[in-house]
């Protein structure tokens, strides 16, 4: 377990494998832990690094917004910490994003970029998920400390 401090927050991330570097970002509400099945076919010749976004799992949230753009600087910030110039990234729904925003803000710093159930635009998810997100507020943090994914 390795935090690495950047933009004002403690990252947390874990070291995986060697060879070429690939970054995991997970889905939002998740952890990088999601990958830990698939790390055994991902590690066979490569240095993967698993990512905590700032507020999930293992790094803490920090005083200001929750934005794709921001995050995407904290993973640049991640490459300069860990002396690498480039990394192939890999991300899954908001992971997706963040790795998008990375590459977009960041070009030199992504060799490759895969994006896994990501919605580019707001009417691209079909309305019912669109209708729970917009639901979505800190009185459902409470009902979700009795779930599974808050343990």
């Amino acid at each position: 377990m390795s935090h690495a401090d950047v933009n004002g927050l403690s990252l947390h991330y874990e070291e995986h494998g060697f060879g070429k570097p690939l970054i995991l970002l997970h889905g939002g509400i998740g952890a990088g832990e999601m990958f830990v099945p698939i790390l055994p076919e991902l590690t066979a010749g490569r240095r993967v690094i698993t990512v905590d976004l700032q507020g999930h799992g293992g790094t803490a949230d920090v005083d200001r917004p929750l934005r794709p753009e921001l995050m995407a600087d904290d993973i640049a910030g991640l490459l300069d910490h860990l002396g690498l110039e480039q990394a192939d990234v890999m991300g899954y729904s908001l992971g997706g994003i963040v790795a998008l925003r990375t590459a977009i803000q960041h070009p030199a710093r992504v060799r490759r970029l895969v994006l896994v159930s990501v919605s580019f635009r707001r009417d691209g998810s079909h309305p019912e998920v669109v209708a729970a997100m917009d639901q979505m507020s800190a009185a459902a943090a409470e009902p979700m400390r009795q779930s599974p994914l808050y343990a």
